[in-house]
């Protein structure tokens, strides 16, 4: 499986936990293989050009993440759509994770068209968007998931990637500091932070101090547990 399969595999089933009335799903594979790793390989590329090697208002309720482990997390949010949607919106996941993108984008639409007050479609739209490179009607769609849901960080994270990727790094940072404000416990926007930091925006104190707290959520990520010692030699501490 490609490191782009799994990272839309990942967000995808993120954004499923949403859809069912009282239903949670463990965001299987980690959402350490979302948006972190794509903030991750983005953080390989430009640090190979700078270090060398690493040189509307809703009444809805809102999202609510639960940290089961360092591993997994859940994301339930109260709505009620028909038998007939959720398996619309399932086969549409199937098409995006086949990279049918255009299928699955024009049945995203339908179930929206549909279900229009629900959250987790309108992410998966501003995800798939964004990878056929339409980031206009990504932003769009991760700005109507957070209408929906202001409280969403999963909407957050992702509308922070693509600022980050469009050159928007002070707006990228207040994207994922809005998904840290309302979910504190999501260690995959700390790490997201810390990369913004680290290679974009050259706030030292800021990376260490998102990089550490990502790493006590995931103690066994290596290779951040080398940034930070780094960052440590780099600050002089």
């Amino acid at each position: 499986m490609s490191f782009f399969e799994r990272s839309l595999r990942t967000v995808l089933l993120l954004a499923a936990a949403s859809v069912l009335a009282g239903h949670t799903a463990p965001a299987a594979a980690g959402a350490r293989a979302s948006s972190a790793n794509a903030e991750q390989s983005a953080k390989q590329d430009a640090a190979a050009d700078k270090r060398g090697a690493r040189s509307a208002t809703t009444k809805r309720k809102p999202a609510r993440l639960e940290v089961s482990d360092e591993l997994a997390f859940t994301i339930t949010e109260q709505t009620r759509i028909s038998g007939e949607v959720r398996s619309q919106y399932d086969n549409a996941l199937r098409l995006l994770e086949q990279e049918r993108y255009e299928q699955g984008i024009a049945a995203l639409l339908d179930v929206v068209a549909k279900a229009p007050d629900v959250t987790a479609p309108y992410i998966d739209l501003g995800i798939a968007y964004k990878r056929i490179g339409s980031l206009e009607q990504a932003e769009a769609s991760l700005n109507k998931a957070l209408e929906l849901n202001p409280n969403h960080p999963v909407a957050y994270d992702e509308l922070g990637l693509l600022y980050r990727e469009t050159g928007r790094f002070k707006a990228a940072r207040e994207s994922y500091e809005k998904a840290l404000a309302v979910t504190p416990g999501f260690h995959f926007a700390h790490r997201n932070l810390a990369i913004l930091c680290d290679i974009y925006l050259d706030d030292l104190p800021c990376a260490l101090s998102h990089y550490e707290a990502y790493s006590r959520a995931e103690p066994d990520d290596k290779e951040v547990t080398k940034w930070i010692a780094d960052l440590h030699k780099r600050l002089g501490r």
